[in-house]
């Protein structure tokens, strides 16, 4: 019998209305996630990668509810979320938190750390108020933080150190999964595998699952389980970290891997886009997203869109010539 993933995307499509004039009536739309599918497992971490603006971060607010989706299906253990009623809905947001790219701007500077870890504990009426209190001690011993800093505000820590609030904080619920949305983009290299280290222990110890949204690629392969690529609102190959790393098949995954920076003088960049310029999320070319940048397009990759193909061992990609 074949396990029912964790979280299960199909189709999804977050667009945003183009307004214009005194009537701001609808001039167009910016497509900014087009129809992608992926699932995650129990204790997986799935990462989301690809150039800004490709729609990684829109997707997981969708996935949240922070952004309402305009098309496609979310099911949660098989079950679909916009057919939960309201207590449905609220073990849902429970099961599932977020982490945010800037640790500063995520929390309220005027709320001492324990309140900010608190909060959800308060909103879901978690235990008595003295339970309430030794769960977030417990919260901040385990990202890493000292339990006497509670009654401390946000610019009283580092940057790190902010991030791991944020850690403890989308722990509080013990969710079934968390989106990390550029976790540690904002941080020093250092402190990056630190946060990246605390990451894949909870999970070894709690068992949750990440969908984690990055443009790092060596951040990604460190962290990984299986990796989605997406371009322009389009995920354009998926597979497990190993395989795209080793053998990435679409050529955008091939250009963001030669693009990664690199130490070694033997290890040439061998991959070039026909163009750097990437087409707008409101007039999306016809076809392949990707064949205004393509050294491998032809005729039929200008009128026709390719669909997410599988290749074996649960390799899917979405080009004619590959």
């Amino acid at each position: 019998m074949t396990e029912v993933p964790l979280l299960s995307v199909e189709d999804l499509e977050v667009h945003f209305p183009i307004r214009s004039g005194v009537l701001q009536r609808q001039v167009g739309l910016v497509k900014a996630v087009d129809g992608i599918s992926f699932t995650i497992g129990r204790s997986e971490t799935l990462s989301l990668v690809g150039e800004s603006g490709c729609g990684k971060s829109t997707t997981g607010l969708a996935l949240m509810g922070l952004v309402m989706p305009t098309g496609g299906r979310v099911r949660f253990e098989g079950r679909e979320i916009k057919g939960f009623n309201r207590a449905a809905l609220k073990d849902y947001r429970r099961r599932m938190q977020i982490v945010f790219q800037d640790p500063f701007s995520s929390l309220n500077p005027r709320q001492k750390v324990r309140d900010a870890i608190g909060a959800a504990l308060d909103i879901h009426q978690v235990g008595s108020r003295a339970e309430r209190e030794a769960e977030v001690a417990g919260l901040m011993e385990r990202v890493g933080l000292r339990p006497d800093q509670a009654g401390h505000f946000p610019h009283q820590f580092s940057g790190g150190q902010r991030q791991r609030i944020g850690i403890a904080r989308a722990l509080a619920l013990k969710p079934d999964i968390i989106v990390c949305d550029e976790p540690v983009s904002a941080l020093d290299v250092s402190v990056q595998a630190q946060i990246l280290n605390l990451l894949g222990d909870l999970q070894a110890e709690l068992g949750v699952s990440y969908l984690f949204i990055s443009h790092d690629l060596g951040v990604v392969e460190h962290i990984s389980k299986r990796v989605a690529v997406m371009y322009l609102g389009k995920i354009v190959e998926i597979a497990d970290k190993d395989a795209i790393f080793a053998a990435a098949i679409h050529p955008y995954t091939e250009m963001l891997i030669a693009s990664e920076p690199t130490l070694d003088p033997r290890k040439r960049h061998t991959f070039s886009a026909s163009s750097d310029d990437v087409p707008s999320a409101i007039n999306k070319p016809a076809g392949c997203p990707f064949h205004t940048r393509c050294p491998l397009a032809t005729d039929i990759c200008k009128s026709a869109e390719p669909p997410l193909t599988a290749r074996g061992d649960g390799h899917l990609v979405a080009c004619h010539h590959r």
